[in-house]
């Protein structure tokens, strides 16, 4: 329970923030995985569609370790995280570590190691040790290395805070963890979905310590949580197995729910107008555009605008531009855009030959959505009602990460490699 002074604090810092909750950031940066306005698109950014090593690669340099966590852009710098092998065995011990790099010349600025670990649980082979996302509000960087913590540093690298004393993930298959954080205001919402007693946090970003702490019945769920702004008030958007849900977050309090989602979803949510997306597709296929405001369950109500039971994503998020949706059908290149409004479809499983297998979501700038195969294509098309191919590029290894936008330029953590594209 929250004591009289932080519940005062809290309110205080609602009503300061309530108003800006709403404003992006900067077109300069990429504070979180999902862009500025949570829906992957930097709307006032313009990146090159042709990707070529001869022509608008500003800089290409070697990133040691794995990692699949997105990097993040706030100003002149750049921040990724990894998770570098240090011993042998079945599963080594690993540096977790985040690196901040220069972003006009691609030189590594610094390199925290956050902890030396050897994880508890393997991971899929397709996955690593460091899949969750930092995030930054371009006065700390914030960023989980899941049952590894949680670590809070200044944008020059001092360690400002951690979190250590979560309970560890047991995933589902032992498939490795990867949800991220998500700020808001003065805080922090945290996931904490897996086999065990699943979880969600609140905290406060100074200094880490919970505000609130709820227990969720699902298993184990690698989305990341949505903050939207209804009516005033601040509610988290909650993927899950066996719901989709909305919480109040001052309390935690769940506000509504829905069923109908497929196992184990990956896919996060997305919003405009009041209406919030969510889906998964693994051994089934679900998304629904639910309106805020609704209570209890929702299910074959008023609030449920519409849903589609077939094409849905499984790995990748989706991206929604204006009052296009673009989602991938499970992890192939068969991409389907609809109406935002109606779920009325503009094409539907419109096959890109040059993707097979898919992880990296779309993101979209300057009139172009960006799509990244594993196998290190990525093909540029219009960001339009009509589907029209515009570029295709081969960066030469797998991807894995979201790419960041940031003004002029597109930025792409391969398997081996940080990349920077621009004009």
């Amino acid at each position: 329970m929250k004591s009289a002074s932080s519940f005062d604090r809290f309110a205080l810092v609602v009503l300061i923030t309530a108003c800006s909750l709403s404003r992006p950031t900067s077109a300069e940066n990429w504070a979180h995985w999902r862009g500025p306005d949570g829906n992957a698109v930097a709307a006032d950014a313009n990146p090159p569609v042709r990707l070529t090593d001869s022509g608008n690669l500003r800089w290409k340099v070697p990133v040691p370790g794995l990692g699949s966590g997105s990097p993040v852009v706030w100003n002149d710098r750049i921040y990724v995280v990894s998770a570098i092998p240090v011993s042998d065995g079945a599963i080594p011990r690993h540096e977790f570590v985040l690196l901040c790099y220069d972003r006009k010349t691609g030189e590594e600025i610094w390199r925290r190691v956050a902890t030396i670990a050897t994880p508890h649980q393997g991971t899929h082979s397709t996955n690593g040790f460091a899949s969750a996302s930092p995030v930054t509000d371009g006065k700390h960087v914030y960023t989980s290395f899941g049952s590894r913590g949680l670590y809070c540093y200044t944008m020059d690298g001092e360690l400002v805070w951690k979190r250590t004393d979560f309970p560890p993930m047991t995933t589902r298959n032992g498939f490795g963890e990867g949800s991220s954080p998500t700020l808001s205001g003065e805080y922090l919402v945290l996931p904490w979905d897996h086999e065990g007693q699943s979880k969600l946090y609140l905290l406060d970003k100074t200094n880490g310590e919970s505000v609130w702490e709820i227990d969720r019945d699902e298993p184990t769920n690698w989305a990341t949580p949505l903050i939207v702004d209804h009516d005033g008030k601040r509610q988290i958007i909650m993927n899950g197995e066996r719901y989709a849900r909305c919480y109040d977050f001052e309390t935690g309090a769940e506000l509504w729910r829905c069923g109908g989602q497929t196992q184990r979803p990956v896919a996060s949510p997305v919003h405009r107008n009041d209406i919030v997306y969510i889906g998964s597709g693994f051994r089934g296929s679900f998304l629904g555009a639910f309106r805020l405001g609704g209570s209890g369950d929702l299910e074959g109500g008023p609030n449920v605008l519409w849903t589609i039971d077939r094409d849905t994503p499984d790995i990748a998020s989706f991206l929604l531009s204006e009052d296009r949706l673009y989602f991938y059908k499970a992890k192939t290149g068969l991409l389907t855009c609809v109406n935002a409004a109606d779920g009325k479809t503009h094409y539907q499983t419109q096959r890109i030959r040059e993707l097979n297998n898919i992880y990296a979501s779309p993101v979209a700038a300057g009139g172009h959505v960006y799509l990244s195969d594993r196998d290190g294509t990525i093909v540029v098309i219009k960001d339009a009602n009509e589907f029209e191919i515009v570029a295709v590029n081969e960066l030469g290894e797998t991807i894995d990460a979201t790419p960041a936008i940031a003004g002029d330029q597109l930025i792409v953590r391969g398997e081996q490699h940080l990349f920077c594209f621009g004009e």
